[in-house]
């Protein structure tokens, strides 16, 4: 969890230098390979503004030069885009089965990552495991001399807004965990930021800060996973994740829509994680948690698994239309590990979408939700994306 600052007074000469230099680098990050001249034109900022802010920020590796272009006739000028030799993102996320850290570029592009399996644990061995293996990746010969501008962590629970509190994570029982100050207890030395926030938000700060040209209104990540979750982040300058009063939005696994139902891991009955999770799946199809969930599906009779999944199914496309006439985002993304067991579960999920999302205003555009089957990185990338908004916001000199 983070805030992003509160920009100085509008008088202060550096305050009004940062907002030019965040106006620049929000704008090439949106649109890169624009020249100063296309830089001056989006932004409001006069020639000799942008000239003099791109100097320093070229000089400090946030920014790189690429061709010569000549556009619109006029003088020609060099393309520039985020710098992507100097500086370093780390981005993790703590998992009910696995632990994930990347490296990655200010444009998100990935240098290097691991992923190890995470059985059940305390908070506690959770941070020491996630220290040893950011220290591993520090070391990494693909990352050179980068300097490291921080390091973001995506945890399956809901984070408290105003401060670094995970809530509750249900599926692996922790209530009440300062997370990053245990992280800090086994990397003291460790430089640059370090923030946390809900995994299923991140996915979708990620995918739609590191989006460039025509990133959605808004985005909408459900994640498919051992839980279900999801985040909604609205774009700007920067993108902002809608969290609720107590971190809660977005935590449609533990919506209620049967309450004789099943016993749910929060102690609730009839969540909708007991229609439609990995776990849930898990316990009809009797695979053990240690076994990877597509493989141990795919090697079931399909006679056995076919009327589970459909079901589950069915369950995931009433989430998505209950999501889109409570939050009616602009773009719905999917990932998680489920979406690896195919048209089996989502062609049911898409179809009822699909098939009721349009009866209360008939007129409105269809919206096809994007299934990525390869997302197993997004909370990481996505915990990134929020270490540079949040180095972004505090740019100064030096640089």
């Amino acid at each position: 969890m983070t805030r992003l600052p509160d920009p100085r007074p509008a008088g202060d000469l550096n305050s009004l230098k940062q907002r030019n230099r965040l106006a620049i680098l929000d704008a090439l990050r949106r649109s890169p390979n624009m020249t100063r001249t296309e830089l001056a034109r989006l932004t409001g900022l006069t020639k000799v503004t942008v000239g003099s802010a791109v100097m320093p920020l070229l000089e400090r590796g946030w920014l790189e030069e690429g061709l010569l272009q000549r556009r619109r006739g006029g003088r020609p000028g060099r393309e520039l885009f985020l710098g992507e030799h100097r500086h370093l993102l780390l981005g993790a996320e703590v998992g009910v089965h696995e632990l994930r850290v990347l490296a990655c570029t200010l444009s998100g592009t990935p240098l290097a990552q691991r992923c190890i399996p995470l059985s059940k644990t305390t908070p506690e061995e959770a941070a020491r495991q996630l220290a040893q293996e950011i220290t591993t990746l520090l070391e990494s010969e693909a990352l050179g001399e980068r300097r490291l501008l921080g390091v973001g962590v995506a945890l399956p629970g809901p984070v408290m807004p105003n401060e670094p509190l995970l809530g509750l994570a249900p599926n692996l029982g922790w209530h009440q965990v300062r997370f990053l100050d245990l992280l800090t207890r086994y990397l003291p030395a460790l430089p640059g930021l370090k923030l946390m926030d809900n995994e299923s938000s991140l996915a979708a700060f990620g995918e739609l800060y590191f989006a460039t040209h025509d990133a959605p209104e808004s985005l909408l990540f459900v994640s498919a996973d051992t839980g279900i979750g999801s985040g909604l982040v609205e774009n700007g300058a920067p993108p902002r994740i809608i969290r609720g009063i107590h971190g809660l939005a977005g935590e449609i696994g533990h919506t209620l829509l049967d309450p004789d139902g099943t016993l749910c891991h929060c102690g609730n009955h009839g969540c909708a994680e007991t229609l439609v999770s990995g776990w849930r799946l898990r316990q009809q199809l009797g695979i053990n948690d240690n076994d990877d969930l597509a493989t141990a599906v795919a090697a079931l009779p399909k006679a056995r698994t076919a009327p589970v999944l459909q079901r589950a199914g069915r369950a995931l496309g009433m989430l998505l239309h209950n999501l889109h006439h409570t939050l009616n985002p602009a773009e719905i993304v999917i990932g998680g590990t489920l979406t690896a067991l195919g048209p089996a579960l989502m062609d049911p999920a898409l179809a009822r979408f699909a098939s009721t999302q349009r009866r209360l205003l008939p007129e409105a555009t269809l919206i096809t939700p994007r299934v990525l089957t390869q997302g197993h990185l997004m909370p990481a990338r996505g915990a990134a994306a929020l270490v540079m908004a949040s180095a972004l916001a505090v740019l100064e000199e030096p640089l």
